[in-house]
């Protein structure tokens, strides 16, 4: 696997950092490979490493290019804005794609997961972006402009601007979320059906916010283990459409 990571600032602060997996005659099937886009969440004022490296090795380990982006965060009040993060991940997509033939990725099969604030980036990408992914995964997102002192700065709600290039999309949350409401993902599957866009979307009983994988190694405290199952369902549901 190569490493390495291109900063998009003079500071450092912005970068994404790329896992490309090595080629192999025995794996054919291989040479060129679709590609996943990681949007870590944090409010907008962070970005959360347990949405970062280990969702890239999940995605890593059925064959994908990964990418962890670290956009622009801030603080409320002090000048932070959603369109410098919204540039960010735009410059990072359109960094993917323009480097696809070096990198052995498939401009056509590029992915992009978000979690919570980083959910509301990548619904944003996927709506309100010029270089759109092929492919969104909304990891118990903000969508909804109402959602208040969650996050850092004003967004708008990006399920008013789904239409039906939209790409489809597979969501995921905890009904217990008290952070962010379920009903931020049932208004952006409610869009997304109006509009005639393929979605996927599951439901867990439990969960709470930001349990990334749901496992031991990236949860404190008390978790579902059964959210862990969003994981094969989104790889499962990747097949259908890669």
């Amino acid at each position: 696997m190569r490493i390495f990571t291109e900063y998009f600032n003079e500071d450092k602060s912005v970068s994404l950092t790329a896992y490309l997996l090595d080629s192999s005659t025995e794996m054919p099937n291989m040479g060129v490979r679709p590609a996943m886009l990681v949007i870590p969440g944090g409010g907008y004022g962070m970005c959360s490493d347990r949405e970062a490296e280990p969702i890239a090795m999940l995605y890593a380990l059925e064959g994908y290019h990964t990418f962890v982006l670290r956009y622009s965060v801030g603080r409320r009040g002090e000048g932070y804005s959603f369109e410098q993060p919204l540039a960010d991940a735009e410059r990072a997509m359109n960094y993917i794609r323009d480097n696809a033939t070096e990198f052995g990725v498939d401009p056509q099969r590029i992915a992009a997961i978000g979690f919570s604030a980083g959910g509301h980036l990548c619904s944003a990408i996927g709506t309100l972006g010029e270089n759109k992914p092929n492919a969104l995964i909304l990891a118990y997102p903000c969508i909804l402009s109402d959602i208040g002192d969650v996050l850092q700065c004003d967004v708008p709600s990006t399920n008013e601007y789904v239409t039906d290039k939209t790409p489809p999309t597979f969501i995921f949350h905890a009904v217990d979320d008290t952070l962010v409401p379920v009903r931020n993902s049932l208004a952006f599957a409610s869009a997304l059906a109006e509009n005639g866009v393929e979605f996927e979307m599951h439901l867990f009983e439990k969960g709470g916010h930001g349990f990334s994988l749901a496992t031991p190694v990236v949860c404190n405290g008390n978790f579902n283990p059964d959210a862990y199952k969003w994981a094969e369902l989104s790889i499962n549901w990747l097949r259908k459409h890669f």
